[in-house]
């Protein structure tokens, strides 16, 4: 028996539980279960215990507790995140997983922070990671597809975020190509995708997502460029629980991608979703920049642009966009 499995039960149940129940679902004595019940109690959740009627969670929406036992306690996937590394804190989730990999760790390991003291995005700027506000997680995964196909994992990410966001805050959210989701034409969540690799084959790959939940201030230098979901809501939500909808959501669109290891069957929904579609953007490349017109992905998920200039297709994937008249930041 393990505490989350306790937690899950009282989550679930319509009212009190037994204190027998427990001991006969899980197989084990009366003191087991009351310590289990102490033990999550003194991670900060409220269990009611009266005689005659065992135990009753109350969920508190001010007192949220973000913790292992809380993000397992909503998982519900058949392999994602099965196993849960959980840090208080730590220097980066993606350097957790990278060295968890290397180590022999299977797929589907998850970790996630509180907080982190060395969050990285894109192109190596820092990723500001306060403790208590946000979510900081990094995925591992093996896939057995070729290393080019990998990258368009950041892209399957991004879709599953975007979903949770959707269930849990009914936020009109949508993707900024090829990873960042924006509410409002800012940035709340980011995505760093690293892998291991040689040329015929993967070691493995760690997706990083960062969703800025809770967090209600911003440094003045990107004030005006990220967001949370807390100050585009007014609404405090719960980090264990959306932590397991992307998770959720991840496991179901990657069934979907390895099929074929494209996103063949998923570039409709990710267009759908996408705010740069049909939107003039700039094309920051190292053979020059130039500007035209977003048309959706292809199935590498590389960027469809139709040139101002001369009106050819180009398929963007090593350069950088940034859109005009979208968004108050450029990446």
């Amino acid at each position: 028996m393990k505490n989350e499995e306790i937690l899950k039960r009282l989550r679930d149940a319509d009212g009190y539980v037994s204190g027998q129940e427990l001991c006969a679902q899980y197989g084990v004595s009366r003191t087991a279960v009351w310590k289990a019940i102490k033990q999550l109690e003194k991670e900060g959740f409220i269990i009611e215990a009266q005689n005659n009627k065992g135990y009753r969670l109350v969920e508190d929406k001010d007192t949220e507790v973000f913790s292992k036992a809380a993000i397992i306690s909503y998982m519900d996937t058949k392999w994602i995140g099965k196993k849960l590394v959980f840090r208080n804190k730590t220097t980066s989730t993606n350097i957790d997983a990278k060295e968890l990999a290397e180590s022999g760790e299977d797929a589907g390991l998850l970790v996630v922070a509180d907080m982190q003291t060395a969050g990285r995005g894109r192109r190596g700027h820092n990723w500001e990671a306060p403790e208590g506000q946000n979510i900081y997680m990094s995925l591992l995964l093996r896939p057995s597809c070729h290393p080019e196909k990998a990258s368009a994992l950041t892209l399957v990410m991004a879709m599953a975020v975007l979903e949770a966001l959707k269930e849990i805050t009914k936020a009109s959210c949508g993707i900024k190509w090829p990873n960042d989701i924006v509410i409002n034409n800012k940035k709340v969540c980011g995505i760093l995708t690293e892998m291991s690799a040689e040329l015929d084959g993967i070691h493995y790959v760690v997706i990083g997502t960062g969703i800025n939940v809770n967090q209600t201030t911003f440094a003045e230098d990107i004030q005006d460029k990220a967001t949370s979901l807390y100050l585009e809501n007014g609404v405090h939500y719960n980090r264990a629980q959306l932590v397991a909808r992307v998770m959720y959501h991840f496991e179901k669109i990657y069934e979907l991608f390895e099929k074929q290891w494209s996103l063949a069957e998923l570039v409709e929904r990710y267009n759908r979703d996408l705010v740069n579609c049909g939107r003039q953007v700039r094309v920051l490349d190292p053979q020059g920049e130039y500007n035209g017109v977003a048309q959706g992905i292809n199935e590498k998920g590389e960027l469809i642009v139709v040139r101002e200039s001369d009106g050819k297709t180009v398929l963007v994937y090593a350069g950088e966009v940034s859109v005009r008249g979208v968004y108050g930041y450029a990446i």
